[in-house]
């Protein structure tokens, strides 16, 4: 199975946020990071403004009951950098 994973913070999916083309966002919300998938991630510079605003504000999950037990934010961050 492929892999999919959030441009922002590098949360695994189980969908593809900008559609099997990707070039067409879903419009879906981040359960972790909480940004708009075609909103918050259209561009390099909004994914970096959105990231760094998210990890200053102390990381906090959109969806806290979806945080796996063993999060690790640097483990997360390190899948954007696949992308």
């Amino acid at each position: 199975m492929d892999q999919y994973y959030s441009r922002v913070c590098g949360y695994e999916l189980a969908y593809f946020p900008w559609g099997e083309n990707n070039d067409t966002p879903s419009y879906e919300i981040c359960p972790c990071c909480g940004a708009e998938f075609g909103c918050d991630d259209y561009t390099p510079e909004t994914i970096k403004v959105y990231r760094e605003k998210w990890v200053k504000s102390g990381a906090k999950w959109f969806n806290p009951n979806m945080m796996p037990t063993n999060w690790s934010l640097e483990k997360q961050l390190y899948n954007y950098k696949r992308i």
